[in-house]
Order: structure tokens, then sequence, then C-alpha cells
């Protein structure tokens, strides 16, 4: 039996098989979690994400443009069918167009910053809107973070003041979902690696070359908010 025999949970943003969503998925799969997946709309992501999902015997695999309710209702009208209740729930769901990542970070428009924070930050707080009477007792939320939510990172531009902006939306819904249902949310970072979402980022080969002795030997930016 493994750590995560009899629980179950969703996993949103997985691209490819490098996606981090993906390896955090295989771990639990491998721990013996059953799991419900949400791609993009799309015949091409669906396709990625069933070559992924369906060896590991997939709960649900269902289309969600995080940006709209209906579709974050209709996914976990889904998840409700199939699973009833949730243990976990992973976010690793972030967007910034080209212009907002390869400009410099004062000439971001107001279009590219809203929709940023839209798909990066305020997803989480939808998609925990949406299955909060899904959540068992001492279920955990999960998102992703990185270094750049505190620190200059280049490149990174708006993406760093999402990650700041979702650290902060952790620890606001870790006092709120602790309170009433007592479910845990953190943020981890995994350190600069190879994703799709990370080829979109400017100069960042530079940061692979540099930072690999630094990242080894420094504990990893975590934002807590459990409770």
């Amino acid at each position: 039996m493994g750590l995560m025999t009899g629980k179950q949970g969703v996993i949103f943003g997985v691209a490819n098989d490098h996606s981090l969503a993906w390896h955090i998925a295989e771990r639990l799969h491998r721990e013996g979690a059953a799991l419900a997946f949400a791609h993009l709309p799309g015949e091409k992501m669906e396709r990625r994400v069933r070559m992924l999902a369906e060896p590991i015997g997939a709960k649900v695999i269902h289309p969600c443009d995080v940006t709209k309710d209906a579709d974050v209702e209709a996914f976990f009208a889904r998840v409700r069918a199939a699973l009833d209740k949730i243990d976990f729930l992973v976010h690793a769901v972030a967007f910034a167009s080209r212009d907002a990542l390869t400009n410099r970070f004062w000439q971001t428009g107001r279009e590219d910053f809203r929709q940023a924070m839209d798909i990066s930050v305020y997803s989480l707080i939808a998609l925990c809107q949406k299955a909060f009477h899904l959540f068992n007792d001492n279920a955990s939320v999960l998102t992703l973070t990185y270094l750049g939510a505190v620190k200059f990172v280049p490149g990174y531009n708006v993406m760093g003041v999402c990650k700041a902006a979702l650290e902060s939306t952790v620890r606001y819904l870790a006092a709120d979902l602790g309170d009433l249902r007592r479910v845990r949310v953190n943020a981890i970072s995994a350190g600069p690696v190879r994703t799709l979402s990370s080829a979109g980022i400017s100069g960042f080969d530079k940061v692979l070359t540099h930072l690999p002795d630094q990242v080894a030997a420094a504990p990893q930016h975590h934002a807590g908010g459990s409770r």
C-alpha cells in the first residue's frame, strides 16, 4: 500500500510529460491515489493529456477553461459523479502573454496584466470555490510558485508579480478553508525546471546554466499557508 492509497483528487495544469503537474500526478498515482484530470479545451490538449492519464487509470479526463465559471462548475460536476469527494487539488496553472514576458515589465499592458492575474491567481480561488463542498476534512490544496515572487528574476516580469499575489492568496485561502473545512493550502517551488511554460521565459537557459549549484545547496522556496 502506498502513502496515498484510498485518497483521490484532481490535477489542473498537465500540458505534456514534462509538466510539473504530470510529475506530481505520476507520484500520486504511484502512491495509490485515484486521479481526475482537467485539460485545456481543444482536441490537441485532450489528446496530450489522455495519452498520459488513461494508462494510469484516470477517473475523469475533462476540458476546463479556468477563466470560465461554467467550465469549472461542469468539471467538478464530473468529478462529483465519478469520485463523490476529494482529498487533494493540485493547481499548476499560469499564463502570461508573449508581450508581457518579452517586453520590459514597465511596458506591461493593462489587458495582459489582467489576463495573467486571472489565469495565474484568481483561478486558484475559483477552483477552491467550486470544489469547496467536495473536499473531505483534512484535504489539501497545492499550487506552484517560484523565486520570482520574492526576488527579481530577469525575464519573469508580470509572472513574478502574479506569483507574489498567488502566495498571498494561499495564505488567505489557508485561513478561510482551514477554519471552515480543515483544508490545508500551500505553495511550493521546484526551482528552475525546463517545462513548456518555462520555454516562454526570456533567458531561461541562462538561468539553468547559472543556478544548479546554488539551487542544489539552498532550501527550495516555500510559501506556507497550511492550517
